[in-house]
C-alpha cells in the first residue's frame, strides 16, 4: 500500500508540472513512459503502474487549466474554458479564473470518490448492457446537436438580401467547413496515417497539437497582445450556487463524457450546461473544472470496476494491455490513488499558479507563448518526427479558421468524432473507400 501511494503521489507531481506545457498531453506522457519503462525486466508490477496511472490523470486533469487560461492553449477538453478565461485574464484576473476552475476540479474529486466510487461496481454493468447497442446514434446526436447548437451570430449588416445573409452565416458556415475538415484528417489518420507504425500509440498526438494549441499560441505573436498586469488575489469568493450549480452539470458531462466513446470533457460539460441552463460565468468555470477531472479520472475509475470490460480514453487502452484482468482489490487501489493524488494536487494549485503567473509577468505574454510554441513543435518532432510535424502545421491552418471567423473551436473534434462515429455505425470503411484511403 505504501508503494502505491508512492506511486500515486509521484504521477500526480509529474503530470502537474508537465500540464503547465501547452502541447504536452498526458496520453502522450503516459504512452512514452510505459514504453520505456514497462518492457525493463522484470518489468513493473500493475499495483504500481495503476496507482501511477491515476495519479497522473488527477495531476493533469487539475493543472491543465493553466495554459488554457493564462496562454490559451487548450486541449480537447478544456476549450471551452478559453473564452471565459481570456475575460478574466484581459481583467487582470487570470489567477482567480485557475482558481475558480479548480475548485469545480476539487467537486469532481469528491463526486468520484463519495458518489460515483461506491455505486460503480453495482451500477456500471447494466447501465453499459443497456446503453452499448445504441452508443453509436448516442454520438451522431452530440455531434448533430454541436452543429446545430451554433446558431448564426450575424446579420447586422448590409441590407437585407445576400449580403446580411453570408454575414448571418459566415461564422457558423466556418464552423461546418472546420468539423469537415477535421473530420477528413481524423479519417487520414486512421486509415492512411503518414507517420510510422510504431508512433501508432501518438496517432493523433499531432492533430490535437495542431488543432488546439498552436493557433492561439500564433495569435498571441502576431497580434502582440498585452496583457494587464495580473492579480494573484481573489476579488471576490465563489456564491453557493455557483459552486452547487457547476458542480452538477460538470459532474453529469464529465460522467456523459467518461461513459460515451470520443465525446471530450469539453463537450459532456458543454451540453450539461445546456442542460442545466448555465449562464454565469463563475460557475462555467466550475462546471469546466468538474467536467474535465470527472472525464479523465473517471475513464480509469470505470476501467478499473470489475465485470463490465469499459475501456474509454487512452489511457485506459493502455492499461488495458497491462492489466487485462481486474478485481476489486484493483477497483480499491484505483480509489485510493485518487484520494492522495487529489490531495497532492489541491496543494500544489496556488503555488504553481503564482509561479506561472509570475513568469508571465517578468518574461512577457509574448515570449512565454514564443517559447510555449518552440516547445510544442519540438515535442510533436521529437516524439512523432517530420510527419507528425507536418500533420501539425495541417491542423494548425484548421484550427485557426474558428480564431479567424469567430466560430466555435470545439468544431475542432470533428477529427476523432466523426471517424469514430462512422466506425461505429460500420460505415467507416465505406466512407474511407470513398475518400480513397483504402
Amino acid at each position: 500500500m505504501i508503494a502505491a501511494a508512492i506511486s500515486a503521489v509521484a504521477g500526480a507531481l509529474v503530470s502537474s508540472l508537465l500540464a503547465c506545457v501547452p502541447g504536452l498531453h498526458v496520453y502522450n506522457i503516459f504512452a512514452v513512459l510505459l514504453l520505456v519503462l514497462y518492457p525493463a525486466p522484470p518489468g513493473i508490477p500493475p499495483e504500481v503502474v495503476l496507482p501511477f496511472a491515476v495519479g497522473m490523470m488527477v495531476g493533469y486533469a487539475m493543472l491543465n487549466t493553466l495554459p488554457s487560461v493564462l496562454l490559451a492553449a487548450p486541449d480537447e477538453s478544456t476549450v471551452f474554458t478559453v473564452l471565459p478565461g481570456q475575460k478574466y485574464l484581459m481583467a487582470g484576473r487570470g489567477y482567480e479564473a485557475v482558481i475558480v476552475t479548480s475548485v469545480g476540479g476539487l467537486a469532481g474529486l469528491a463526486f468520484l470518490l463519495l458518489v460515483a466510487g461506491p455505486v460503480a461496481p453495482f451500477l456500471l454493468r447494466p447501465i453499459a448492457m443497456v446503453f452499448r447497442p445504441h452508443l453509436h446514434w448516442i454520438v451522431w446526436c452530440v455531434i448533430a446537436f454541436m452543429v446545430m447548437s451554433e446558431w448564426p451570430k450575424g446579420g447586422r449588416l448590409g441590407n437585407a438580401g445576400p449580403g446580411k445573409f453570408l454575414d448571418a452565416w459566415k461564422s457558423t458556415g466556418m464552423g461546418l467547413v472546420t468539423f469537415a475538415l477535421s473530420g477528413l484528417l481524423g479519417f487520414i489518420l486512421v486509415y492512411r496515417s503518414p507517420m510510422a507504425p510504431r508512433m501508432a500509440f501518438q496517432g493523433f498526438m499531432p492533430a490535437f497539437v495542431g488543432l488546439f494549441t498552436v493557433p492561439w499560441l500564433v495569435l498571441n505573436l502576431v497580434c502582440r497582445t498585452e496583457v494587464p498586469p495580473q492579480s494573484t488575489r481573489l476579488n471576490r469568493g465563489l456564491s453557493r450556487d455557483d459552486i452547487l450549480h457547476g458542480s452538477l452539470a460538470g459532474t453529469l458531462g464529465g460522467s456523459f463524457a467518461a461513459f460515451i466513446p470520443a465525446v471530450t470533457g469539453g463537450v459532456g460539460a458543454m451540453l450539461a450546461g445546456h442542460a442545466t441552463a448555465m449562464r454565469n460565468d463563475r460557475a462555467f468555470l466550475v462546471s469546466q473544472g468538474a467536467s474535465k477531472l470527472v472525464y479523465y479520472v473517471g475513464a480509469v475509475l470505470f476501467f478499473c470496476v470489475p465485470g463490465p470490460a469499459l475501456t474509454r480514453g487512452g489511457a485506459a487502452a493502455m492499461l488495458s494491455t497491462i492489466c487485462p484482468a481486474r478485481t476489486h482489490s484493483d477497483y480499491c487501489l484505483a480509489l485510493a490513488a485518487i484520494g492522495f493524488a487529489g490531495a497532492v494536487c489541491a496543494l500544489l494549485i496556488r503555488p504553481l499558479t503564482r509561479a506561472m503567473v509570475g513568469l508571465v509577468s517578468r518574461a512577457g505574454y509574448r515570449v512565454v507563448s514564443c517559447a510555449a510554441l518552440f516547445v510544442a513543435l519540438a515535442v510533436v518532432l521529437a516524439v512523432t518526427g517530420l510527419p507528425g510535424l507536418c500533420v501539425t502545421l495541417v491542423a494548425a491552418g484548421i484550427g485557426m479558421m474558428p480564431v479567424v471567423f469567430g466560430s466555435r473551436r470545439m468544431n475542432c473534434l470533428g477529427v476523432i468524432l466523426l471517424p469514430i462515429a462512422c466506425n461505429m455505425s460500420g460505415v467507416g470503411p465505406a466512407v474511407a473507400s470513398w475518400l480513397r484511403l483504402l
